[in-house]
């Protein structure tokens, strides 16, 4: 069992069997909570205020319908173990937190462990105490955890949620995670990240109601006299539409609240339009219909007229409330003061700010001069509004559902023709909002010094502005043309939700690009957004490109956004475009050579980045051909120009990893030695541009050595760059300390094949460096870290400690096994290396079967890459010898197919151009070894043939 507990101030937020991720402040980043079926509340409290039966939460109408939605995520549910990760995407108000919800009530019903998180740091605290998210008695079912507005998180805090130990239990069915989110800009981010783990991905659409169905059992149609003229319930063969069923049910459920007959209550003839194939839309016509027949009112026809219907609802309340100079807000508190215009503008501004806590809501009133004590205008408004949580602490509760709440931020703002009386004060409220003001919270990861809330206004009113077309050229597209690093601070959702808008001006979204990150580095939490914005812009950018070479640089660019978004298979279709353009251009033609040399260098560059996405999809061999061309183009130029020096330069590193992962290691070296002296020289000159690029270079440089029989070289080129790297991460660890856990896992291996005993300690260093980056992101490391526990395990083989090697080897081959099921290019290599050392661990520790069987594991693996590769033969080979070697000692039968794997890795060998001197030395030893057991139980004309094929191998 494990709890987790948080402290800050005397006030505690805890989990039992799940981590608690904290900013440096102690607010979580996400609050885990066991999900349970939520509270209903009494009818007057309902009644109220009808858009509090639209509230999901209260579940005031029974669940129909989904039927196709709710068996695919049963299938998902259900199916296989380990992790798998689902992005079910809609748009707001399709119903997607009501199937949610009955989802998660079947799951728990089944005896699932349902947990739910919500994002909320700096905005909405803890409430006290712990939440136990301990499996129950249900050990063969699993988890479920529900995230809800899951596009509105940022990546790397998704990726810390999706490390949590709640997700990765044994036994079981394993953990399904659940993410809901209106688009899926994001999805391909977050899959390319988790996928990188043990979890499967899948994304699930949920597709508008129909207005007619197939017909068939539990339809529901009305007939003539309870529909009344001129409403289409039913298709032709009198069938019961999926929005005519949905209706009904919504229909009896609010009429059991209001405590009416709901018979002869009939949909309006508009059911059958666009604008009702929302959930939401359809429940609202329900809801209209039943409030408009009790109160002995007519009710509206078109979605307009239901949510104007429903906004006076809400002022009505506002007014009644403060004309009942008796309603308290507390037993023992003072009267409702409030008048109907300041809750107005209270309510407006909570539909920009979302649940926030005290301090923030008392930073957002306080700007704006609403003439009343700030204090009492929030316990008012926590009156109409109290909080979805009650245990949490938190004011300015919002309109729910969100669709209705952004429809009222519309129709509060001037510029439409609807029938709702717009306010002179919302535009400026809105700017007040997005200025920082003093004492306002700031918000974690936007500009310096804009509110905590900016994130979610911009993304509402960006989402208004697609369902009301005032919003954006009459108060979004201004207020971002006087800030636009406001959409920036919006964050990814916001900036997708700009990208979508029709009528967004591109001179506007160039003005919010200007923003942006450099594209060289990735952004997580932004890239989505960016990719989106950037594939808006593309087009115009292209069409005022003055020439090939400039579009190409535009293919370029998008390119690159996209691959930090995780959108590969664009990436490379965008990488190509740009190769295939600068092909095009006869540059014999170009009349002045700078211009010329400009197209070449640009050809080089795209060349080198179109071989980097080959190889991110799994294609290297495409991948070395293409960074082959781009270093002989690039070597021309800089032959003739040194500014092209460090493109060169940066070119070599690129191929000298392609070769190495060929297993052409002496090419390999060649192209990291003239990298090395490349860069030696540019950091002389400029360290803090060039040092970074340096150390990556000798780690590479001492990679390569290590393979052609140059141990000594190796410690000396991966200690300079180990050097560099501990200089660089003591100033920017978060920014080097990938690249030194990497440069101390090469250097432990090096210092292992000089006999060097700091190997252990250098390998021990590398695998705690990698489990802490796990832990913040472990999509990213976790394969890192399977890797140097291969090493580790070997290290501690060679200082005499095999029993702990194993133990290090069994942890790498475990997490290995999982990512390679999932994503076998990727991982196929690591896993190999992985099982080698085990397999050497088990023959260690004499547990010889086992050895031997994780040898042929080993070996399978490296046959289909051989197959898939023919540059991997010479590892192949090195795989066989490994097999020879665990059967060689394990005697009897196995030595027989010892033998034949000995031929086999012998035919292998034959065909390698090159090989390295590490194989051939295993080869004699492995062969040698061979020979004298087969003597050692009286085999000795076997022997005799194994000594025969090393001497015709020398």
């Amino acid at each position: 069992m494990r709890q987790s507990v948080r402290a800050e101030s005397g006030f505690a937020y805890g989990v039992i069997g799940a981590d608690v991720h904290v900013f440096g402040d102690g607010v979580p980043v996400y609050l885990l909570q066991r999900w349970a079926p939520g509270r209903r509340p009494d009818d007057a409290f309902l009644c109220e205020v009808p858009s509090r039966m639209l509230n999901a939460r209260f579940q005031v109408v029974e669940f129909t319908g989904r039927t196709a939605e709710l068996a695919s995520l049963r299938r998902w549910r259900d199916e296989g173990a380990g992790l798998a990760v689902r992005w079910l995407h809609a748009p707001g108000g399709q119903g997607k937190t009501r199937l949610a919800e009955h989802f998660a009530q079947e799951a728990a019903g089944d005896g699932w462990l349902v947990v739910t998180a919500t994002h909320g740091p700096g905005t909405v605290l803890p409430p006290p105490g712990s939440q136990d998210l301990r499996a129950g008695a249900a050990p063969e079912r699993g988890t479920l955890l529900i995230v809800d507005y899951a596009d509105r998180w940022p990546l790397s805090h998704l990726l810390l949620l999706l490390g949590n130990a709640l997700l990765d239990r044994p036994g079981g069915r394993g953990a399904r995670v659940l993410l809901l989110a209106r688009g899926e800009d994001a999805w391909p981010g977050v899959r390319a990240a988790v996928a990188e783990r043990r979890a499967g991905t899948s994304s699930q659409f949920l597709p508008p109601l129909s207005e007619t169905s197939p017909g068939g059992a539990g339809s529901v149609a009305f007939d003539g006299a309870e529909a009344g003229a001129g409403s289409v319930l039913s298709d032709a063969t009198g069938a019961g539409a999926p929005r005519a069923e949905m209706f009904a049910v919504a229909r009896d459920g609010f009429a059991a609240r209001y405590g009416v007959p709901s018979a002869g209550i009939a949909p309006p003839a508009a059911l059958t339009g666009a604008d009702f194939g929302l959930t939401l839309a359809v429940h609202m016509a329900a809801l209209v219909a039943v409030d408009a027949r009790r109160s002995g009112r007519r009710a509206p026809a078109d979605l307009a007229g239901l949510t104007g219907y429903l906004l006076d609802r809400e002022h009505l309340h506002w007014a009644r409330l403060h004309g009942d100079g008796g309603h308290e807000v507390a037993p023992s508190g003072p009267a409702f003061v409030t008048p109907p215009d300041v809750m107005n503008r209270t309510v407006f501004t909570a539909a920009l700010t979302g649940p926030v806590a005290p301090a923030a809501g008392r930073a957002a009133l306080g700007g704006l001069d609403l003439r009343l004590p700030v204090e009492r205008v929030l316990a008012d408004h926590a009156v109409c509004y109290p909080p979805a949580d009650p245990g949490r602490d938190t004011v300015l509760e919002p309109l729910y559902p969100d669709r209705l709440s952004e429809d009222f931020l519309a129709l509060t703002l001037p510029g439409h023709e609807a029938d709702y009386p717009a306010q002179v004060w919302a535009a400026r409220t809105v700017g007040t909002l997005l200025r920082a003001a003093p004492g306002t919270p700031a918000g974690r990861s936007g500009a310096a010094g804009s509110p905590s809330w900016t994130p979610r206004a911009v993304t509402f009113l960006a989402a208004a502005a697609q369902h009301w077309p005032h919003v954006g050229p009459r108060h979004l597209f201004p207020l971002l043309d006087a800030a636009p690093e406001l959409a920036v601070t919006g964050g990814a959702t916001a900036l997708s939700t700009l990208a979508a808008l029709d009528d967004i001006p591109p001179a506007l979204l160039e003005a919010v690009a200007a923003h942006f990150p450099s594209y060289h580095r990735p952004s997580p939490d932004l890239d989505a957004g960016i990719a989106a914005v950037s594939g808006r812009l593309l087009p115009h950018r292209l069409a005022r490109a003055a020439n090939v070479n400039e579009r190409a640089i535009e293919h370029h660019q998008h390119g690159i956004r996209l691959f930090h978004a995780g959108r590969l298979e664009e990436a490379l279709a965008m990488a190509e475009a740009a190769v295939t353009a600068l092909r095009a251009v006869d540059r014999r033609r170009i009349p002045h050579p700078p211009s010329a040399r400009e197209v070449e260098a640009n050809l080089a560059v795209a060349l080198k980045t179109y071989g980097t996405r080959l190889a991110s999809l799994g294609r290297r061999a495409e991948a070395l051909a293409v960074t082959e061309e781009a270093v002989t183009l690039l070597r021309g130029l800089a032959g003739h120009d040194e500014r092209f020096v460090p493109a060169l330069a940066g070119a070599l590193l690129t191929l000298g990893r392609d070769l190495s992962r060929a297993g052409r290691w002496r090419e390999a070296a060649a192209a990291a030695e003239e990298c090395v002296r490349l860069h030696r020289a540019l950091a002389a000159s400029d360290p803090e541009q060039h040092e970074p690029d340096l150390s990556a270079a000798l780690v590479t440089l001492g990679l390569c050595h290590g393979q052609t029989g140059r141990p000594g070289e190796a410690v000396a080129a991966v200690r300079d760059g180990v050097a560099i790297l501990r200089r660089l991460a003591t100033a920017e660890p978060s920014a080097y300390a990938p690249a030194l856990a990497n440069a101390l896992s090469n250097l432990a291996a090096a210092l292992a094949r000089t006999g060097h005993q700091d190997g252990v300690p250098t390998a021990r260093e590398a695998a705690d460096l990698y489990r802490r980056l796990a832990t913040v992101n472990p999509a990213v490391y976790e394969p890192e870290l399977a890797d140097v526990l291969a090493g580790l395990a070997l290290r501690l083989l060679q200082a005499g400690q095999p029993r702990e090697g194993l133990s290090a080897a069994y942890e790498g081959v475990t997490i290995l096994r999982r990512l390679a099921a999932r994503q076998p290019e990727a991982h196929a290599h690591a896993l190999a290396e992985a099982l080698g050392a085990l397999s050497t661990m088990l023959l260690v520790t004499r547990r010889l079967d086992e050895a031997v069987a994780v040898a042929d594991e080993c070996a399978a693996v490296r046959r289909r890459m051989a197959e898939a590769d023919p540059e991997i033969a010479p590892r192949y080979a090195f795989t066989l010898l490994n097999a020879t070697g665990v059967r060689a000692e394990a005697g009897g039968a196995r030595l027989d197919e010892a033998v034949a794997l000995f031929g086999e890795a012998a035919e292998v060998l034959a065909r390698c151009r090159d090989v390295p001197p590490g194989i051939t030395g295993l080869r004699h030893a492995v062969g040698s070894r061979l020979a004298e057991r087969l003597a050692a139980e009286g085999r000795a004309d076997a022997a005799d043939r194994v000594r025969r094929a090393l001497d015709d191998a020398r």
